[in-house]
């Protein structure tokens, strides 16, 4: 089998089981290349996207910080926390997709915690 076929089937059955068990939540889906980490906070019942955040972003470029460490996947995670109180979400499901909840992702999950959201 293809690797993008598995990539894609572990995706799925991450998110499957977050549907089964989300009871409304909003979810926290983490994106990551080898230069760069995303989260969006996606509220799948109405189709949009409540809240983002990457190393992408102006302000973290000019920072001239490098995106594919576990510092800047915390400062990623403690920006999306920020912007997820400010649209008033503090509860959300996190949608790890198709990566290992390890190094980069784990180290995102955490500084989300610490920030203040609750998964």
């Amino acid at each position: 089998m293809k690797a993008n076929v598995k990539q894609a089937r572990r995706a799925q059955r991450a998110r499957t089981k977050i549907r089964l068990t989300a009871g409304g939540k909003p979810r926290l889906s983490v994106a990551r290349s080898s230069k760069h980490i995303a989260v969006q906070l996606i509220d799948d019942a109405k189709g949009v996207t409540v809240a983002s955040a990457s190393t992408l972003e102006e302000a973290f470029k000019s920072a001239g910080k490098a995106g594919s460490n576990k510092e800047a996947a915390a400062q990623v995670g403690k920006l999306i926390a920020e912007r997820a109180k400010a649209a008033g979400v503090t509860e959300v499901v996190f949608d790890r997709g198709q990566f290992v909840f390890h190094g980069r992702v784990q180290a995102l999950a955490d500084a989300a915690r610490e920030g203040g959201l609750k998964f």
